[in-house]
């Protein structure tokens, strides 16, 4: 397994999806939905499932998620359990906590009591959350298609001081670099021969497995 764990905390398509998508890269995940359904569906492909109310207190921490690196809570659709679940994680010292929202009210809400980062998913963000979590040193990832990606990272050290047709990122990695951001800068007229600052972050688009083949070895 992975150093980093995750606990996803309601299986509706979000989470499940999500779930599933940090399990398959090897992650430790911890699932917890109050539906016996969505438990069994899930059971063979996550570290640990188990059928709970987060509503109840005290419950979050019996199971163990102060253990986590990474909260999820996916329960948006009941508000109370939404709320609950974030405060209890919060009080619990998870490091990260990433919960949906359902409107921008209900945002404001999680804000407010502590969730580090709010989230309005449809599932293919639930996608896009998994991979940013999976992708080794990538900024940012933005799905194009099931096989196309767009990802923000910082310039490999090697790369600096060298103009793009150097680092020969297409012909090695198989990626083409669209634009080099520098601060709130963002340049996508790129001279193939201007030389690339230390510090810059570079987009660049190819297939996931490309990418993924790229990033993880810096």
């Amino acid at each position: 397994m992975s150093g980093k764990s995750f606990a996803v905390i309601g299986l509706g398509q979000f989470g499940m999806t999500l779930a599933k998508e940090l399990a398959e890269s090897d992650y430790d995940v911890l699932a917890i939905d109050d539906k016996d359904e969505n438990i069994q569906e899930i059971a063979d492909r996550v570290t640990y499932a188990v059928r709970a109310d987060v509503r109840e207190p005290g419950i979050l921490k019996s199971l163990g998620v102060q253990n986590v690196d990474v909260a999820i809570i996916a329960v948006a659709e009941n508000m109370e359990a939404s709320i609950t679940a974030t405060m209890q994680v919060k009080d619990l010292g998870v490091p990260l906590v990433l919960a949906k929202a359902m409107n921008s009210l209900h945002g404001r809400i999680l804000e407010k009591i502590g969730a580090d980062q709010v989230i309005y998913p449809e599932r293919s963000m639930g996608v896009r959350v998994a991979r940013n979590f999976t992708a080794s040193g990538f900024e940012d990832v933005f799905e194009l298609s099931a096989d196309f990606s767009m990802a923000e990272f910082r310039i490999p050290a090697d790369w600096a001081g060298k103009s793009l047709s150097e680092t020969r990122a297409r012909e090695k990695y198989h990626i083409n670099v669209v634009a080099v951001k520098q601060g709130d800068s963002v340049n996508v007229n790129l001279d193939p021969s201007e030389k690339l600052q230390a510090g810059c972050i570079l987009v660049a688009v190819g297939r996931n497995e490309d990418l993924n083949k790229f990033r993880k070895p810096l």
